[in-house]
């Protein structure tokens, strides 16, 4: 489908913003939706005020044509049309993020980790996400490209060292790449920042029952 499921919007989002990335390169855009979030909270999110001066570049490419729409002309710098595999070896962009959102399930695993190897010589970062449950499904919306051919586990990134893994009930997010370091320690340092008031406020908790039980006795 040119759609993902959009449980996974919020730490697919929040990556994308701490790697911060000047030059994106999204990899089976389908309906356009992380080209468009991504133009939305790199150019529009915080103090800039000049609406559609885009100072980013964010291309894509696009294996089936009829998914593209003036949208994706809108958001998209530039589309390369064609099948990935073919397509990645042949550009000579460097880009800072590079997004295989829902892409690699639809591969053989041999042909996967020819791709993440790929967009690894042309990105400095890589935000991987495929379904833990993968069903067998042929083509959808006249796509050939939409067939299921198979289930990535962790195991199955062991040979990229600088990674880490997201954690979420529907999809396997991997972050690969020379800035993981530092965004694994951002999304930590937030993730304390959040557990914060609620450890202060079960400590509170706890304090006044202990201050209850020495004035009765």
């Amino acid at each position: 489908m040119p759609t993902s499921h959009f449980l996974q919007l919020n730490e697919i989002v929040e990556l994308i913003v701490y790697t911060n990335p000047l030059r994106i390169l999204d990899i089976g855009v389908g309906f356009g939706k992380y080209g468009f979030l991504s133009r939305e909270f790199l150019e529009l999110w915080g103090e800039e005020e000049n609406y559609c001066n885009w100072k980013r570049l964010i291309d894509g490419v696009e294996a089936f044509p009829k998914y593209i729409t003036p949208v994706h002309n809108f958001i998209y710098n530039n589309i390369f049309i064609g099948d990935a595999l073919k397509i990645i070896p042949q550009l000579n962009t460097e880009y800072d993020l590079v997004l295989l959102i829902d892409v690699i399930e639809h591969l053989t695993f041999e042909e996967g980790i020819e791709l993440i190897k790929n967009c690894l010589k042309i990105g400095r970062n890589l935000i991987i996400s495929t379904p833990k449950k993968v069903w067998e499904r042929p083509e959808s919306f006249g796509n050939p490209y939409e067939a299921h051919k198979f289930r990535w586990l962790k195991k199955h990134f062991s040979q990229f060292e600088k990674k880490f893994f997201v954690p979420n009930p529907y999809s396997l997010i991997c972050y690969i790449g020379d800035d993981a370091p530092r965004v694994r320690k951002m999304l930590i340092k937030r993730k304390i920042g959040q557990s914060f008031p609620l450890l202060k406020k079960a400590l509170l908790f706890f304090k006044k029952i202990f201050n209850n039980k020495k004035e009765v006795s």
